[in-house]
């Protein structure tokens, strides 16, 4: 599982020109699920996600979780971060989980989110998608669980 967080001031998604996605402050978290992962890794990784320490205290240090400012999380499907860019010139995106598993386990971690976060917003499962935001900081974390 492959997650790219990007801390925002704000982030939107529109599909076919309309808003199905915003936030204020929070993350913005590009989503990819590999052939093995599973719901317990999903789990893994969304408590990674929310208490990861990433947002300014009153000192500007980056000291505490999306959870202690109670910022919103924007969840977007991303297989493309499972490119395999080691030979030739066009990316392979085998290491991407099939498009079934693949919106299974996005479908799944976003209803952890939501069970467990107050604002949980998202993009469109395999729909061409414009993500707009504004990177806060800039502070952007890969995070990769397997």
């Amino acid at each position: 599982m492959i997650a790219v967080l990007q801390r925002v001031s704000e982030a939107r998604v529109e599909v076919a020109g309309s808003v199905v996605g915003s936030i204020g402050v929070g993350l913005l978290v590009l989503f990819c699920a590999e052939p093995e992962d599973t719901e317990a890794l999903a789990q893994k990784m969304l408590s990674k996600i929310l208490k990861l320490r990433i947002f300014g205290d009153s000192e500007g240090k980056m000291n505490l979780s999306l959870q202690e400012v109670g910022g919103g999380l924007l969840l977007v499907s991303q297989f493309t971060l499972a490119a395999d860019t080691r030979s030739g010139n066009r990316p392979g995106f085998t290491g991407a989980a099939s498009p079934v598993l693949g919106e299974a386990l996005f479908d799944r971690f976003v209803a952890l989110a939501r069970a467990q976060h107050p604002v949980v917003e998202t993009g469109r499962f395999a729909t061409e998608m414009k993500v707009h935001l504004v990177n806060d900081g800039p502070v952007t974390i890969p995070l990769r669980m397997n």
